[in-house]
């Protein structure tokens, strides 16, 4: 039976996963549009480059908020004020788009951007939230629901714009403002719950040395005293070290370590874009436009996915923990490859009939295929990816390296999604051969070069990647013997319980005897 500190530890995870839901709702919002009547003529019919120059415009902003300003927010303000900038600029350009005067597609665009700017920010905060409260033994799960969330802003978007087509002559040039605006929910939801969130004890240590406020964040989400001093202790320790290397953009250049987690990290957060899902998520309606010629039906084949999306991600929940993320990458990869692969070759060998569309059986086989992409993609480079990156960094460069990461899915993004509605138009499904073979290559990096993650301590992390445990190093610095030296004296009799749950008694105990002044802030005077 969970307890109530481990249920209100999902619980406000789950609030700062909601900020996903902005991603996965707008990432869909201009998929929808792009098959409303409406939307086409009040902007005068866009073409292919202006489709995906506005669908740009949006990475941009995410971009530049990401790179940027998610990071310096994050780390001066803090988490929970990072994410609530994201909410407050969502909500803004939400209006603005949904009230662009007619004709204005330039107006229509900035609302693109400052909504893509806001994301960028609330993206970085998010994950680092999550990853720095949860603890290590959950986190996979508990991240997994920071992809699952995006398919939740899916579902919501793709079911609105399906409700709207289904009244268009009662709702008119409302059809496509409908799904605009009600991008508005989510984000207000999240405003009116952040002020009641803790924050994390990693950021009230890092910022201001503010013990009492790391302690009582602790006491909120972890199950006894012994679990608060005992990672209290391990965070002070891990941080007296990261003073000694640098807290600046720097240090991410500087340490050889940090250096080899950003590139992998840069890759995989790439090439999350280029499996073909970020094009299947930005112009499914012009896909499928090429299968099929009802657009109602388009709608809801959109909505069914979104809602398939959901389920697939759950898959994550029970998996991640228990075979690895590497693991899962891998089988993602070639999953996905090979549902490309067969997909292409299903419609490019196939007939089309002289009104445009496919045979049923041939319909109904490109839909289940890519339906099965998104099984292989949602648990996996979906999920995986996001919790990879979030756990990987220590604190002093978390908040600029996740912030870097996350707004390289951005790049590939712009870059992808700013070419693909003229390969498609002019090339179709062949354009799915190139997806088939990014997706094997990336699933042979992983197997290669990508470490397991899995239930490693956030301040242990380092030592995956040739680095130093920071643990060890800060207790070193302060003067205090570390866990070996403790264990060795001991002969090493507690060697197999210092784990992630149940050696959080012993370590405390160990740790209150050696550093009781240090740990209770009173007795400093």
């Amino acid at each position: 039976m969970p307890t109530q500190t481990r249920v209100y530890n999902w619980y406000i995870s789950l609030v700062a996963a909601a900020c996903m839901v902005l991603y996965g709702y707008d990432a869909s919002v201009y998929n929808s549009v792009q098959g409303s009547k409406n939307w086409v003529a009040y902007f005068n019919s866009p073409s292919p480059n202006m489709i995906g120059l506005i669908n740009s415009v949006y990475t941009v902003g995410a971009i530049i908020g990401g790179f940027f300003f998610g990071g310096p927010i994050a780390d001066y303000f803090g988490r929970k004020v990072g994410m609530g900038t994201g909410c407050v600029l969502v909500i803004i350009a939400t209006f603005v788009q949904t009230f662009s005067p007619r004709g204005s597609i330039g107006t229509f665009m900035a609302g693109r951007i400052i909504i893509g700017f806001g994301q960028g920010i609330a993206l970085v905060s998010g994950p680092i939230y999550i990853g720095e409260l949860a603890p290590s033994h959950i986190r996979g799960k508990i991240m997994s629901f920071w992809q699952l969330f995006y398919s939740v802003g899916s579902f919501i978007c793709f079911w609105v714009a399906y409700a709207c087509s289904k009244h268009i002559e009662a709702l008119g040039e409302w059809d496509w403002k409908m799904t605009v605006i009600f991008q508005i929910l989510v984000p207000t939801i999240i405003l009116a719950l952040l002020p009641f969130m803790p924050g994390t004890p990693r950021w009230y240590l890092k910022k201001n040395g503010d013990i009492e406020k790391a302690r009582n964040a602790l006491r909120r989400v972890r199950d006894t005293d012994e679990e608060v001093d005992a990672e209290l202790m391990e965070i002070r320790e891990a941080l007296e070290f990261e003073k000694e290397i640098s807290s600046s953009y720097s240090a991410l250049w500087k340490d050889p370590s940090v250096r080899k987690r950003l590139m992998i990290a840069f890759v995989l957060n790439a090439g999350q874009q280029i499996t073909g899902q970020g094009s299947l998520n930005s112009y499914s309606t012009k896909i499928y436009q090429k299968v099929f010629l009802d657009p109602q039906k388009i709608m809801l084949i959109n909505a069914l996915n979104a809602t398939c999306g959901i389920i697939f991600t759950l898959n994550a929940v029970w998996t991640v923990d228990r075979f690895g993320r590497k693991f899962l990458l891998i089988v993602g990869g070639v999953g996905m490859g090979l549902c490309m692969l067969i997909c292409a070759s299903v419609e490019t060998q196939t007939p089309t009939s002289a009104s445009g569309a496919k045979s049923q059986p041939v319909s109904i086989a490109i839909v289940f295929l890519l339906f099965l992409f998104i099984f292989f993609y949602k648990p996996s480079w979906g999920a995986t990816i996001w919790i990879w990156t979030s756990e990987i960094f220590s604190t002093n460069v978390r908040a600029q390296a996740v912030g870097m990461c996350a707004q390289m899915q951005n790049v590939a993004n712009c870059i992808v999604n700013q070419f693909f509605p003229l390969f498609l138009k002019k090339c179709g499904f062949y354009a799915f051969y190139m997806f088939a073979g990014i997706n094997i290559l990336l699933a042979l990096f992983v197997y290669f070069i990508v470490p397991e993650t899995k239930q490693v301590k956030l301040e242990e992390m380092d030592t995956l990647f040739g680095g130093q445990n920071h643990i060890e190093k800060g207790a070193n610095i302060m003067g205090y013997p570390s866990r070996e030296t403790s264990m060795a004296a001991q002969g090493g009799q507690h060697g197999d319980e210092i784990s992630e749950v149940k050696g959080m008694g012993q370590q405390a105990n160990k740790t209150a005897a050696h550093h009781t002044e240090y740990v209770n802030p009173m007795r400093h005077g």
